[in-house]
C-alpha cells in the first residue's frame, strides 16, 4: 500500500489533536460559564470539576462513531482511496474553520461543523465520480448522500434554538418570581425542593444520557427509565430533595453543590458524546486503512465495512480526554469565548460586549418596548407592583463582581441538561452549544438583565452569534467541498501540499500567535481600571488621568500613521489603524458607562471635582469618535481602489499633520507633567491650525473649479480636515477640564 495513505493517517491524527484543542476552546463555554459567572468556586476548582467530568465521560463512553462513519454519506459508494481523501478534506476544513471562530471569540457548534464538513466532502467526491461516470447523473446524488440524516440535523438546529430560548426564559421568570434577587430567606425554607428539581434533571442527564452506553448502568434499568421517563424523574426528584435537605441541615451550600454537579454532568456528556466530532473521522480513516490492508492493500475496495458500528479504543479515548483537559487549563481562546457569552448575559446594565447596534436589533428592541408598553396599560396596577418587587436587582455594591447570581446559574444548567436529555430521548439531533447558549440568553432576558441601556447591543451580539452558527454550516460545507475537490483533482501532490498548509496555519494560529496574556499584562501597566471595586474614588479619579495620557498618545500615533498610509495607499496599515481606533473608541465608551458607578463612590469633598471628570470622559469619547471618522473613510477609500490624493492635497495634509503632531506633542507633555501653565501656547497653535485648514479648504474649492478631480478623494479630503478640527478642539477641551480637575 502506498505511503500516501500512511501520511494521510498521520496528518489525520495530528488534526484530531488540533481539532480537540480548537474545539474544546470553543465548547468550553457549554459547561463552564454558569459556574464561572456565579463564582461558586475559584476558576481553578471549576476547571478541576469539569476535568473530572471530561475524564469520566471519555473513560465510560462507548465511543460509537456512526455519524462520522456512515451518518451523512453511504460508505459503500466510495472506495478506500476516495474515503481517505474525504476524511482528510473534512478535517482540514473543520479545524481551520473552528480556529477562525475561536479567534473571533464566537461560540459555535463542533457538531454542525463536522456534519456539514462531511456533507461537503462527500458531495465533492460524488460530483467527481458522477462527472467521470458514463452512467451516473446528478439525479444519482442520493445514492451517495444520506439526505434524510442531513435534513434531520438542520431541523434539529432550528428546533433546539427556539425551544431552548422559550423554555429557558419561562423557567427563569418563574424562578425569579418565586425567589426574587434576595432569595436567601425563602430559599432556606424551600430551596431544597427547588434544587431537587435541578439536581434530578442534572443526574438524569448525567446517568442515563451521559453514561447510558458505559456499561456501568444495567441495560434493563436504562430501558425501564427510557420507557418511564416521567416516573423516573419524579423518583429522582424525591431522592435528590431529601439528600439536599440533609446537606442543608448540615450547613452545606446546596446551590453550590447543584451548580458544580451541573458543570460536571455537562462536561461528562460533552466528552462522552461530542468527542466524535474531533476523533470520529480520523478513527474511521484508521478503520478504513485496516479494511484495505486486510484485503491485500487494494485501494479500490469499497467501504461497506464502515457501516458496522465499532467502539473506540480505550487508550485513544483516554488520550483524547487528557488533551481536552490540558486545553481547558492552558488555552487563552477558551477565556475569550467565555467572555463573549458573559458580556451578553451579565447582570450589569452597562455590559454591552464589543458589539454595536444595527437596524435589525434596533427594530427588535423597539418592538419589545411597544409590547411592554401595551402590557403596562392592560395589567392591573397591583399585579404590576407585586411583580416589580420580585425583579428589583441588587445594588452594584451588594452584587459585587458576579456576572449573575446562583439562582440564574442553576436555571441555566438545569434547563440545558433537561432539554438535551429530552432531545436525546426523542432522537432529535440537538447541539449542546446552541442549547446552552440560548438558555443563557433567555434567562438573561427573563431576569431583566437586558435593560433599555444595553438591550440593542446585546441583541446585536446574540444575532451575531446565531448568524455565525449558520455561517458555520455553510462555511464548513463550502470549505470542505473545495478542499476535497482539490484533493480529488490534484492527487498526492494536493494531499501533501494542503495537509502541510493546513497544519501550518492551525499550529501558527494556536501556538505561535501573540500571547494574549502578555498583551493583557502589558496593557494593564498602561491603563488603570477605574471600575476596580477595590479602589476608592480618589484613586480611581487620579488613575483616570493616567488613562487620558495613554489614550491621547494613542490618538497621536493613530492619526499620524493614518495620514501617511493614505498618501502611500497602504491598505494593511489603514486596516490596522481602523482596528486600533475602534478599540480606543469602545474603551472610551466603557468609561462613559462606568460614570454612574464612579459617581456613587464619590465622597462629599469630591463632588466639586466630579463635573470636570464627567467633562473629560465626554470629551475623550468625542475625540476618539472623530478619529474613527477619519480612519474608517480613509480605509474604505483605499480598500475600494478609489483615486488617490493629488500632489497639492498631499502637501496640504502634510502641513496639517505636522501642526496636529506639534499640538498633540505639547498636550502629551502637559498631561505627563501635570503642568498646564503653557495652555495659551496650545490655544495659539490651535487657532493657527484652524486658519490653515480654512485656507486649505478654500484652495481645494478653487482647484475643483478649474481641474478635473476625483469626487471621492475630494470628499475624503474635506472629511479629514473637518474631523481634524473636531479632534483638536475636543483635545483642547480635555486639557482645560483636566486643568480644573487637577487643581481641585
Amino acid at each position: 500500500m502506498s505511503l500516501l495513505y500512511t501520511f494521510i493517517l498521520v496528518v489525520l491524527a495530528i488534526l484530531a489533536v488540533l481539532g480537540i484543542v480548537v474545539g474544546v476552546s470553543n465548547d468550553a463555554v457549554n459547561f463552564l460559564n454558569s459556574a464561572i459567572g456565579s463564582k461558586v468556586a475559584s476558576f481553578r476548582n471549576i476547571l478541576i470539576v469539569a476535568s473530572v467530568g471530561i475524564l469520566v465521560g471519555v473513560i465510560t463512553s462507548s465511543g460509537m462513531m456512526e455519524v462520522a462513519r456512515s451518518g451523512v454519506f453511504h460508505p459503500e459508494m466510495f472506495t478506500f482511496h476516495e474515503i481517505m481523501f474525504l476524511f482528510l478534506g473534512m478535517m482540514l476544513g473543520n479545524v481551520i474553520l473552528l480556529d477562525m471562530f475561536n479567534s473571533l471569540g464566537l461560540p459555535t457548534s463542533t457538531t454542525v461543523s463536522m456534519v456539514f464538513g462531511l456533507l461537503g466532502s462527500a458531495m465533492a467526491l460524488a460530483i467527481f465520480k458522477i462527472k467521470e461516470s458514463d452512467t451516473l447523473t446528478m439525479a444519482n446524488m442520493c445514492q451517495f448522500i444520506n439526505s434524510g440524516k442531513a435534513l434531520a440535523i438542520v431541523s434539529g438546529i432550528l428546533l433546539s434554538v427556539v425551544i431552548a430560548f422559550v423554555v429557558g426564559g419561562i423557567y427563569m421568570y418563574l424562578s425569579r418570581m418565586l425567589f426574587s434577587f434576595r432569595y436567601q430567606t425563602l430559599f432556606g425554607k424551600i430551596g431544597w425542593l427547588w434544587c431537587g428539581v435541578s439536581l434530578a434533571g442534572i443526574l438524569y442527564f448525567a446517568l442515563f444520557k451521559g453514561l447510558k452506553s458505559s456499561g456501568l448502568i444495567p441495560v434493563e434499568l436504562v430501558d425501564w427509565v427510557n420507557s418511564n421517563v416521567g416516573l423516573a424523574l419524579l423518583a429522582m426528584w424525591a431522592i435528590s430533595s431529601i439528600v439536599l435537605l440533609l446537606l442543608q441541615l448540615c450547613k452545606v451550600d446546596i446551590l453550590k453543590v447543584t451548580i458544580l454537579a451541573g458543570t460536571f454532568s455537562l462536561a461528562l456528556a460533552f466528552a462522552g458524546n461530542d468527542l466524535v466530532n474531533f476523533i470520529g473521522a480520523p478513527y474511521a480513516a484508521f478503520d478504513a486503512f485496516g479494511i484495505a490492508k486486510n484485503a491485500g492493500g487494494a485501494i479500490d475496495i469499497t467501504m461497506e465495512g464502515l457501516k458496522t458500528p465499532v467502539a473506540a479504543n480505550f487508550f485513544i479515548m483516554l488520550g483524547a480526554g487528557l488533551v481536552m483537559i490540558l486545553t481547558l487549563f492552558f488555552s487563552n481562546k477558551t477565556k475569550k469565548v467565555i467572555q463573549t457569552e458573559q458580556s451578553l448575559a451579565g447582570q450589569d446594565e452597562n455590559s454591552t460586549g464589543n458589539f454595536d447596534s444595527n437596524f435589525v436589533s434596533r427594530a427588535i428592541v423597539r418592538g419589545a418596548v411597544a409590547i411592554n408598553n401595551f402590557y403596562e396599560r392592560v395589567t392591573p396596577r397591583r399585579v404590576k407592583i407585586a411583580i416589580e418587587k420580585r425583579f428589583i436587582p441588587l445594588p452594584a455594591d451588594e452584587r459585587g463582581d458576579l456576572v449573575y447570581d446562583r439562582i440564574r446559574a442553576t436555571v441555566n444548567l438545569t434547563c440545558a441538561s433537561l432539554l438535551i436529555a429530552v432531545g436525546t430521548t426523542l432522537k432529535l439531533p440537538l447541539s449542546t452549544t446552541y442549547v446552552v447558549f440560548m438558555v443563557s440568553m433567555a434567562s438573561a432576558l427573563a431576569d431583566r438583565a437586558w435593560g433599555r441601556e444595553s438591550a440593542v447591543y446585546r441583541v446585536t451580539g446574540v444575532m451575531t452569534v446565531i448568524t455565525g452558527w449558520f455561517i458555520t454550516a455553510l462555511a464548513g460545507f463550502a470549505i470542505s467541498m473545495l478542499v476535497t475537490m482539490l484533493l480529488a483533482w490534484g492527487g498526492w501532490i494536493a494531499a501533501v501540499g494542503l495537509s502541510l498548509l493546513g497544519l501550518f496555519l492551525v499550529i501558527k494560529g494556536n501556538f505561535f500567535a501573540k500571547d494574549e496574556k502578555k498583551e493583557e499584562k502589558s496593557d494593564s501597566k498602561k491603563n488603570i481600571d477605574i471600575t476596580d471595586k477595590n479602589q476608592n474614588a480618589q484613586e480611581a479619579l487620579i488613575g483616570y488621568i493616567e488613562n487620558v495620557c495613554v489614550d491621547m498618545e494613542s490618538v497621536t500615533h493613530i492619526y499620524g500613521r493614518t495620514i501617511v498610509a493614505v498618501f502611500k495607499e497602504n491598505r494593511k496599515v489603514l486596516r490596522d489603524m481602523v482596528k486600533e481606533s475602534n478599540d480606543l473608541f469602545f474603551a472610551a465608551r466603557e468609561q462613559k458607562y462606568a460614570l454612574l458607578g464612579m459617581m456613587k463612590k464619590l465622597e462629599q469633598q469630591d463632588i466639586i471635582t466630579a463635573p470636570f471628570y464627567v467633562q473629560v470622559v465626554d470629551y475623550m469619547s468625542e475625540t476618539t469618535k472623530a478619529l474613527i471618522h477619519i480612519t474608517r473613510p480613509a480605509f474604505d477609500h483605499i480598500d475600494n481602489n478609489h483615486t488617490g490624493f493629488t500632489k497639492e492635497q498631499i502637501v496640504d495634509l502634510k502641513e496639517v499633520n505636522d501642526s496636529v503632531e506639534e499640538i498633540f506633542s505639547s498636550i502629551n507633555i502637559m498631561l505627563r507633567s501635570r503642568d498646564f501653565s503653557d495652555m495659551s501656547t496650545i490655544l495659539e497653535k490651535r487657532d493657527r491650525l484652524f486658519d490653515k485648514i480654512d485656507d486649505i479648504m478654500k484652495s481645494q474649492l478653487r482647484r475643483m473649479r478649474v481641474e478635473h478631480m476625483s469626487t471621492s478623494a475630494s470628499i475624503l479630503f474635506f472629511n479629514i480636515l473637518n474631523e481634524t478640527k473636531t479632534m483638536v478642539l475636543q483635545s483642547r477641551n480635555i486639557m482645560k477640564s483636566l486643568e480644573h480637575f487637577v487643581e481641585d
